[in-house]
């Protein structure tokens, strides 16, 4: 592919001819998905504009031909295609056609992208800090001091890294506890909350993620995945209550914990039961246990809901893709069980056999949030101290993709949704 980009780079050039648009496709014709999102970001970037072309031809991306951008797409390894002004218009009006399920987003500006990630080194991976990486997306790494200074005004996106907001250290203690990194995790967390004066890490994690909470409201994005999940919600609903027991914070949990949850507070979920033993590595019934999924990996799969791209715009790039059923993948929270999703909440992604939601987006004032289910799309059952999946393996992965599409989603000049 890239001997023919070079070939057609030089034909043209040789015959003086003036390309009118550069096709990124994203179906099955694209040799690496995953770096085409960076190519975007990189136009973006570069002071120009992409179309984001939903659903046609896997949502693939268009935009003015530049020697530039056709040197770098060879570069980076992308498959696109040089085409004339007419074919340009050709695929304008075919998108425009009624009777398709299409449409054209412009995306504008490139987003400003923050991960929340501690500064202690951790015993795994996370999926969004390796394909950023991976797609030569820049990003900033925060955590909660530079969250209570005020640090997310600067940004556009923030995602939040594998945590645990409750305060209580991934409930790792049963297993962990003795190993150099739970030790130095919990001594980071206590210095931080005693820096900004408070007595408890659960009362830190509280605020810091109120202050995100503020962040969704004033027009920001937020993408969670695995336990950022669950115990975002969990810590707001839990304001005032301690659900936190003696080798987490120094004293006992309130025994009326749950009875005294507020689950107004939270933003996907309700009306679920925190899971009390403090030795148990789960945090409450939102997430669907091995047990109750009764998967293997040869069998667990979710499917994407296909939204209407002119009346639906903000789910539909949510799910672009090339290919509408997505191999599952565990994590300390891998699915969240439908019944207790809030019904303002969208599920987009979903395995309706056994009643899991995996993608989920709301609405919080200004803002946006989506959670997913899992914790590495290419890693089955990613174990604590596995080495880091390596997406030069994985270039086309549809649960990548997913990540990456919310990557780019502030960038979209907005149109208001109309259902």
């Amino acid at each position: 592919m890239k001997r023919r980009a070079i070939l057609i780079y030089f034909l043209l050039a040789s015959l003086g001819v003036s390309a009118n648009s550069i096709l990124i496709p994203m179906d099955e014709k694209q040799s690496n998905h995953l770096k085409a999102y960076g190519i975007a970001y990189w136009i973006l970037k570069s002071d120009m504009e992409v179309d984001w072309l939903l659903n046609y031809r896997g949502g693939s991306f268009m935009c003015n031909y530049h020697p530039a951008i056709q040197n770098e797409l060879v570069v980076r390894g992308v498959s696109f295609e040089i085409i004339s002004s007419a074919q340009t218009n050709q695929i304008i009006s075919e998108i425009a056609s009624p009777a398709l399920n299409y449409d054209i987003m412009k995306l504008e500006k490139y987003p400003r992208i923050a991960v929340y990630s501690p500064k202690s080194k951790q015993p795994w991976d996370d999926a969004v800090t390796l394909v950023l990486t991976y797609a030569e997306i820049p990003y900033d790494i925060i955590f909660d001091e530079e969250v209570m200074n005020g640090a997310l005004v600067k940004y556009d996106w923030l995602h939040l890294h594998h945590e645990d907001f409750t305060g209580q250290y991934g409930k790792f203690y049963g297993q962990y506890s003795n190993m150099p990194w739970y030790i130095e995790q919990q001594q980071e967390s206590e210095a931080i909350a005693q820096k900004f004066g408070f007595h408890k890490v659960s009362q830190l994690k509280l605020a810091v993620v109120k202050k995100t909470k503020e962040f969704i409201t004033g027009g920001g994005f937020l993408f969670a995945m695995c336990s950022a999940t669950d115990t975002y919600d969990i810590a707001l609903a839990a304001e005032g209550v301690d659900i936190c027991e003696r080798m987490y914070d120094g004293d006992p949990a309130d025994p009326q914990a749950q009875e005294k949850l507020h689950y107004d507070n939270t933003l996907a979920f309700s009306d679920f039961r925190l899971v009390r033993d403090p030795y148990q590595y789960e945090f409450s019934d939102i997430d669907n246990q091995p047990s109750e999924r009764g998967l293997r990996q040869d069998n667990d799969y979710f499917s994407l809901f296909e939204f209407s791209a002119k009346w639906d715009p903000i789910p539909t790039m949510l799910t672009q893709n090339h290919t509408r059923v997505i191999s599952g993948f565990f994590g300390q929270t891998t699915g969240f069980k439908k019944n207790l999703i809030k019904p303002d909440v969208l599920v987009m992604g979903e395995n309706k056999e056994i009643k899991e939601a995996k993608y989920i987006h709301g609405v919080l004032g200004k803002g946006f949030f989506t959670y997913y289910g899992g914790h590495d799309p290419e890693d089955y059952q990613h174990q604590v101290g596995e080495e880091p999946t390596d997406l030069n393996q994985h270039p086309n992965s549809p649960g990548y993709r997913l990540i990456l599409n919310n990557v780019l989603f502030p960038a979209a000049k907005k149109k208001k949704q109309k259902t």
